[in-house]
């Protein structure tokens, strides 16, 4: 796989997931909500840990700049 998210556009994913996180454990958020929040959550952590976004990849995006 080859990387297609950028450092700042990691840190904006660990944010919104440890966001999503506190949300849960503190039960701001129940039920279904919590799930999805949840699943959101678990997804921007994924992708920041590994560097890929599959979503990017299908729409030919890339916010990792490498030099050349």
């Amino acid at each position: 796989m080859k990387k297609n998210v950028g450092s700042i556009d990691k840190i904006v994913r660990i944010i919104i997931a440890v966001v999503a996180i506190l949300l849960i454990t503190t039960c701001t958020v129940t039920g279904t909500l919590a799930i999805i929040v949840g699943i959101v959550g678990g997804a921007m952590l994924l992708t920041a840990l590994f560097g890929y976004c599959g979503l990017y990849s299908l729409i030919g995006f890339n916010s990792c700049t490498t030099k050349k």
